[in-house]
């Protein structure tokens, strides 16, 4: 059960416990376990999935493979063998697997990523600007080259956040919206003006992060974990029946929808900000 819901594939539950011969409480049973063991178990639909970030492959990921960055110059190496090298395509699966190298499905637009991400990864090395080859900004409904600060690869190395010095602004950039990136012989000047863009559990982004701690009980905690597997790193056990949260996030929005949801099994600990909110939710949902 463990190695089928760690594959690239999707189960229900009930494929499982066909697949296995094993009860629908079994089943369960057997996710509370991982769960215990520390393993980031998944539900999207009707699926389930045991996480690659779980603590446990990422213990082992530190022991035994690459870096993302030592992974993406892997591929790099790989596409140029010679691509009916059976050993070399195996190489690819396993990387695909373990490194969501699999961004795009066009192989022509996945290499041009890959080169992608190794220039701006040495332009954030080295404190170098860059520009943005016909960028295609999806707002704006154009293409123009953009000169910026890059500082951070996000998003597994989707998106990349830089400081633009035309505008005097942080703003994150898609690398499949490139068209090339070239990396120029000017150094960083703005480096006191860059600020890092944080994405919370809830997929709400935000340059600040807001503290927020509950206690839980076994359904809330359940829940959450199984509907936010990254939620999991930020919760400790308290007793039995009762677990507490402390957690960062961007935005109240999502931790608020959460918290009201099941309000009856959680009891809100802080912060202050977080406790404030709340409060005039509730009295706009009971004046309404």
């Amino acid at each position: 059960m463990l190695l089928m819901l760690t594959e690239n594939h999707d189960y229900t539950l009930e494929q499982v416990c066909e697949r296995l011969g094993i009860s629908r409480r079994n089943f369960y049973y057997y996710l509370e376990f991982f769960r215990d063991c520390g393993f980031l178990v998944e539900k999207h639909t009707s699926y389930y999935r045991i996480r690659r970030e779980s603590p446990f492959f990422a213990k082992l990921i530190d022991v035994v493979s690459f870096t993302e960055d030592e992974a993406v110059t892997m591929r790099q190496l790989l596409e140029s063998v010679d691509q009916h090298n059976a050993v070399v395509e195996n190489l690819k699966r396993k990387l695909e697997r373990f490194y969501d190298m699999d961004i795009l499905s066009n192989e022509e637009l996945r290499q041009r990523t890959s080169h992608h991400v190794s220039i701006i990864y040495d332009a954030i090395k080295f404190k170098q600007l860059v520009m943005l080859k016909n960028y295609s900004s999806p707002h704006g409904r154009s293409q123009k080259d953009r000169v910026v600060e890059p500082f951070l690869l996000m998003n597994n190395n989707n998106e990349v956040r830089c400081y633009e010095p035309e505008s005097g602004m942080n703003k994150t950039f898609k690398l499949s919206r490139m068209e090339d990136v070239v990396m120029l012989d000017l150094k960083w000047s703005h480096e006191q003006e860059h600020r890092r863009m944080y994405t919370d559990i809830f997929m709400f982004s935000s340059e600040q992060q807001l503290p927020v701690s509950l206690r839980m009980g076994r359904l809330a905690c359940n829940i959450l974990r199984e509907e936010y597997p990254r939620a999991a790193q930020y919760i400790t056990a308290e007793d039995d029946g009762h677990w507490l949260l402390e957690m960062p996030v961007c935005s109240y929005i999502g931790i608020t929808r959460f918290v009201l949801g099941l309000f009856e099994d959680i009891e809100v600990l802080g912060g202050s900000d977080f406790i404030d909110y709340l409060n005039q939710k509730k009295q706009l949902l009971f004046n309404s």
